[in-house]
């Protein structure tokens, strides 16, 4: 055993413990005439450095400077000696812990062996299963009419142009100006100024669109709306809401027509056939990826019901924290503040916990599977992903590396791409049937 570079040749007692197939504890003690030599050297250390009252510094007697300093140095001897015992009882043992393992019931006292209980995860040896069973299913990426024609509407949609209304009052379809004032039954007022509501939304409040039927721009109104009981914003269902409204001005909106004209506004596109061959090309791309996803799905769920154990609850724990990052992540993206969206996020963790388990399970027999099959990530691979990593952040390779480098994040790249090696040979040893 070593301490602080100082090789320490002494025989730990352990007795391992099984929890389950992947908790262990190991008890273990480190013999007393360990424990107390490392008293006596860090007993030493306090009396060179320390002052105390009625001695010359270094001249203070042991017993007084262990009386003094006590708690401080059995923490010192424990915080020394523990971890190198951690290790060498998990080498006696043939053990690799998943993580850091939880060290408790320490008890250590001069004159008596220093024990304490160690406990951590770990993976025990397992078959992934024949690789030819694993059966799938892609879903056909054919693209109907109707979809291609769904596609040109929306694009139509997003096209169109608005146009003021004049001479007549609010109607159905029409989107309003208006200057909005709500008052809650609190009494708490919002003010809207210049707000646009396009009659017939479905974010509408219920019964709000017929109060501005036939309104013309000049026109104010106040009126009131009971929210439905049921409604399902719960801080609104069932209650009174008034609304003051003033409107500046009508506009209707008008698509524009399906031909070649549309098709030169929205691009490099000559005629509607080319629009609409563009249109059919994307959606069979998307057709794909979509069956490409959908059948990666599945190789995942049929790998993790091949794990033959459960899967150790500090996985899970971590797989947990990094989607709860990547959450907050995504939202800060958005410009949304993750600590003021209203989540419940011990709720949220929890609903995820399903999904969390299933994944790790997945990647445990995808990791198993790259061990068995020696698929390694060459650094030839490992450069070009960066390369494609920086060129999609508008950065240099070189600064890219270094980052990765910096944050440890090199080594969970090569993984992730040792991963994607495995699923790639599961899909090539898996059977694939097409659906028609």
């Amino acid at each position: 055993m070593c301490a602080r570079g100082r090789e320490v040749v002494v025989t730990v007692k352990t007795e391992l413990v099984d929890v389950n197939e992947t908790r262990k504890n190991v008890h273990v003690e480190i013999p007393q005439e360990i424990v107390d030599a490392e008293i006596e050297r860090h007993a030493r250390d306090y009396s060179r450095r320390a002052r105390i009252p009625g001695f010359r510094p270094g001249k203070a007697p042991a017993r007084v400077v262990k009386a003094r300093f006590k708690e401080q140095i059995l923490h010192d001897v424990a915080h020394e000696l523990i971890p190198p015992a951690v290790d060498e009882a998990l080498r006696e043992r043939g053990l690799e812990a998943l993580d850091t393992p939880d060290i408790r019931d320490v008890t250590v006292e001069e004159g008596r062996p220093l024990t304490f209980t160690a406990s951590f995860d770990t993976l025990p040896p397992f078959e992934p299963g024949d690789y030819a069973s694993i059966a799938l299913r892609r879903r056909s990426a054919a693209v109907s009419e109707d979809a291609v024609a769904q596609a040109l509407q929306r694009l139509r949609e997003r096209a169109a142009r608005y146009e003021p209304v004049e001479g007549r009052g609010v109607d159905h379809g029409d989107t309003v100006t208006l200057d909005l004032r709500r008052t809650d039954p609190s009494g708490r007022t919002e003010t809207h100024p210049g707000v646009n509501v396009e009659l017939g939304a479905p974010g509408n409040p219920p019964g709000f669109d017929e109060q501005l039927l036939g309104l013309e721009p000049g026109a104010e109104k106040r009126f009131t709306i009971r929210y439905p009981a049921d409604y399902g914003i719960k801080e609104l269902a069932g209650v009174d809401v008034e609304y003051a409204v003033s409107v500046k001005a009508l506009k209707r909106r008008r698509l524009p027509e399906l031909d070649d004209e549309l098709a030169k506004d929205l691009g490099e596109f000559e005629s509607l056939e080319q629009l609409r061959a563009r249109v059919r090309q994307d959606l069979e791309r998307e057709a794909r990826q979509a069956a490409d996803r959908e059948l990666r799905a599945d190789l995942l769920k049929q790998l993790a019901a091949r794990l033959p154990f459960e899967v150790p609850a500090s996985l899970v724990e971590r797989e947990l924290d990094r989607r709860m990052e990547e959450f907050a992540r995504r939202l800060a993206e958005q410009q949304v503040d993750p600590s003021r969206v209203g989540i419940d996020w011990g709720a949220f963790r929890e609903n995820q916990r399903a999904a969390a388990r299933e994944a790790v399970a997945a990647m445990l027999v995808i990791d198993e599977v790259a061990r068995r099959e020696r698929l390694e990530v060459e650094q030839g691979e490992l450069d070009r992903e960066i390369e494609r990593y920086a060129e999609a952040l508008g950065r240099t390779p070189a600064a890219v590396r270094a980052e990765l480098d910096k944050e440890g994040g090199t080594s969970r790249l090569r993984a992730g791409l040792r991963r994607e090696k495995a699923i790639a040979f599961l899909l090539s040893r898996a059977t694939i049937a097409a659906e028609p």
